[in-house]
């Protein structure tokens, strides 16, 4: 609660400095943005034993696009609507003597909408420096599929597994600072900074199938349900464009 008053009164001495920037009352704002995390807090954790060493291979991806459009209620503060767009995927492969024993695969999607406000502070040449505080939630789903070989001999197995999430839930809240760089009188490319919190809710549901002796013949499976609740908070930085509609 403590950190949470900091942050709303950082904002509002944000919005007290501010100055009559060029636009006025009534006009509009249309742009987007491309963001990612550069530092987070939170952790994962995957154990295999076997013996000798190995090397585990990793690739991922996490675009985050978010369009808006806003509303000038003054010559320098704006409020609007956002909307977010976010796939993500990542793949694991880890691999002993050359051969690989275990590929974990994952990928989702985030899609939601929110809103924000900005505050314009005065403009130096062609640079207007902002602050801007918003949030935003909607829905998440999460699929994963992957193997894993095991034991040697008599012994060998195989364990394949697929999961999806389903009902998933997210919110999220940001604020930090930024410049928006002028490209002519109506368009511009911007920078921003700031901090990021968000939530989590997903019911999860995998099933994993067991083939004793690794011969191709499934010999028992299982399934699991798992809620998670999970909080994330960071920093992050976000490239994107506006373009100013100037009321008539």
């Amino acid at each position: 609660m403590k950190q949470n008053k900091s942050v709303f009164l950082f904002f509002l001495l944000l919005v007290s400095i501010t100055v009559n920037a060029q636009f006025k009352k009534g006009d509009k704002m249309a742009g987007a943005s491309i963001g990612s995390i550069l530092f987070n807090t939170g952790s994962s954790d995957i154990s295999v034993t076997s013996a000798g060493s190995n090397k585990s291979v990793s690739n991922n991806y996490s675009v985050s696009i978010i369009p808006l459009m806003g509303w000038f209620l003054t010559g320098s503060t704006a409020v609007g609507f956002t909307a977010n767009l976010n796939p993500y995927g990542q793949k694991n492969i880890y691999k002993q003597n050359g051969i690989t024993f275990q590929s974990d695969k994952a990928s989702g999607f985030n899609i939601g909408a929110g809103g924000f406000i900005r505050s314009y502070f005065k403009k130096t040449g062609k640079f207007l420096p902002f602050g801007q505080a918003g949030v935003n939630l909607g829905i998440t789903n999460f699929k994963t599929e992957g193997f894993f070989y095991g034991g040697s001999g008599a012994s060998a197995y195989k364990q394949t597994y697929t999961g999806n999430s389903s009902g998933g839930f997210y919110a999220n809240g940001s604020i930090g600072a930024g410049i928006t760089k002028m490209m002519g009188e109506n368009a511009g490319l911007e920078l921003f900074i700031g901090y990021s919190y968000s939530y989590t809710n997903n019911k999860f549901k995998r099933t994993t199938l067991f083939d004793d002796g690794n011969n191709g013949t499934i010999d028992s499976s299982s399934e699991t349900e798992t809620t998670t609740k999970s909080t994330n908070h960071g920093f992050m930085i976000s490239l994107g464009f506006q373009i100013f509609l100037r009321k008539k």
